[in-house]
């Protein structure tokens, strides 16, 4: 015999993804705040007592979602320093990653920032950002004369691709196929503009 499923298909040990995937959905129509966990369960196509079983609260599931979001981030960021070993050139290539990963992966960007989440609640959570954070710091470390201005450099440079992610996502670059490129663009030159401050 097969085993039995829930009424979406889902058999009961994807119920974890399924509802990960549910809330994704629903963050990616109405945002990180935009729904319940009852709500989640129902495009899921299970109880609303199913997400107690994997989930303490609606927080922990968001968690889980900002905790992937992180590692996709990491994953996009390392691939893009590799296209050079010039420390300028790998923040320019992080700046532009990090705006098609907000383009690409909109939900997981959402939850990722905008989830007002308590990191001091989730471990995990905190790990994984910190684990972006050490990808990070030795490129522009080797720029900056010490750990502040490494920080301060990054942030930097962070910032105005959050920045422009955020002003793509709004629709202030059109929203025609080269919007994407063009933001990207802009991000890239904008991160050189400012590593090439602290490089001299």
């Amino acid at each position: 015999m097969s085993p039995k499923a829930s009424p979406s298909g889902h058999h009961h040990g994807d119920l974890r993804n399924a509802l990960l995937q549910a809330a994704l959905e629903l963050i990616r129509e109405r945002g990180p705040h935009g729904f319940t966990l009852a709500e989640a369960s129902r495009r899921a196509g299970v109880s609303v007592a199913a997400p107690y079983k994997h989930f303490a609260d609606r927080e922990t599931l968001l968690a889980q979602l900002a905790t992937k979001g992180y590692r996709e981030q990491q994953d996009r960021f390392a691939a893009a320093l590799g296209v050079s070993e010039d420390p300028v050139e790998q923040l320019a290539a992080f700046a532009s990653a990090y705006v098609r990963f907000a383009a690409e992966e909109s939900a997981l960007f959402d939850v990722t920032f905008h989830a007002g989440l308590d990191k001091s609640r989730f471990a995990d959570l905190a790990a994984a950002g910190d684990e972006v954070a050490r990808l990070l710091l030795p490129v522009s470390g080797r720029l900056a004369p010490d750990q502040d201005n490494a920080f301060d450099l990054l942030l930097r440079v962070a910032s105005a691709a959050h920045g422009l992610a955020v002003f793509l996502r709004q629709g202030l670059f059109g929203t025609n196929d080269g919007a994407l490129t063009d933001a990207e663009k802009k991000a890239a030159r904008t991160a050189r503009d400012i590593a090439q401050r602290y490089n001299g």
